[in-house]
């Protein structure tokens, strides 16, 4: 740490017409952001749409629903209130909104490919990736914001067992095996990353492990058939098994697996959900 820190301590901030020895440009007009907090943007959504769409330009597909959200008074320069509204239209938006929530997790639970139980599929790319799929682009940013294409990571997601029954910590211990030879196929590295199932937020735990990835290898324990077993659950598993001890939530659990720059020879995750290789299912110990 002592040497980045010289590193950083080298660096110097400077304006680019100050190092161009330049007179610096007129100064950019004020803009009032609203703060952004996940408690405000929840109580007022709609503000916050207001003040977004300002600054993100019209696009063909946008088109649409530009004009749909303009209709009930929402886009740039528009002053929709919620507060405002009678109590019938009250209920039609937030119905609405429960509805459209309920179509978000709809799509994120059916729109990837089961194997084993793990969810795959591709919902990240641009904005031609995304060709004005707004459930989609929604149902991405719920999963995991700023996630990377498939080309450049693969994603598997469960919350569920080789059985399909809730992961529980609270319940159950769990293990994950890899076969001797049957890791994730990547050109760069590769993890497993465990989740708060209620939450999505990573476990305070005792040995502050919140992931086993494969830079971690040399360190873990095989079985004698060459083969790798991580422990999931909340209890430290002994003195034995805590190098693959992965530790879980004491409730239900979310668990991401990241395959960074797979691999696209066999085996290979790709395509996504249609891929030779498969992820191994979770098993329920007790």
């Amino acid at each position: 740490m002592p040497n980045v820190i010289r590193i950083q301590d080298g660096y110097k901030v400077q304006p680019l017409s100050a190092f161009l020895k330049q007179p610096a440009p007129a100064a950019a007009p004020k803009i009032d952001f609203l703060p952004a907090t996940t408690a405000g943007i929840k109580e007022n959504f709609f503000q916050y749409l207001d003040a977004a769409l300002e600054f993100i330009p019209p696009s063909d597909e946008s088109k649409e629903i530009r004009a749909k959200l303009a209709s009930i008074g929402v886009g740039p320069g528009k002053t929709f209130d919620f507060k405002d509204l009678s109590l019938e239209h009250k209920a039609a938006v937030l119905l609405a909104m429960k509805e459209g929530e309920g179509k978000v997790s709809k799509w994120l639970a059916t729109g990837t490919k089961k194997v084993n139980n793990w969810n795959i599929g591709s919902f990240f790319g641009d904005r031609a990736f995304f060709n004005g799929d707004w459930l989609m682009r929604a149902a991405a940013a719920k999963g995991g914001i700023y996630g990377n294409d498939a080309v450049e990571a693969a994603y598997p997601l469960t919350r569920v067992d080789e059985n399909g029954e809730t992961l529980d910590g609270s319940k159950h211990t769990y293990t994950l095996t890899f076969p001797a030879g049957e890791f994730p196929p990547v050109n760069a590295f590769w993890s497993v990353t465990i989740y708060d199932g209620k939450t999505q937020f990573l476990i305070e735990n005792p040995i502050n492990r919140y992931l086993i990835n494969s830079p971690m290898l040399p360190s873990m324990k095989k079985n004698e058939d060459g083969s790798l077993t991580i422990y999931i659950q909340k209890d430290n598993p002994g003195a034995d098994k805590e190098s693959n001890w992965l530790p879980a939530p004491n409730g239900t659990i979310y668990l991401a697996m990241r395959l960074y720059w797979p691999k696209t020879e066999a085996p290979s995750v790709l395509p996504p959900g249609e891929g030779t290789w498969q992820p191994p299912g979770i098993v329920k110990v007790n």
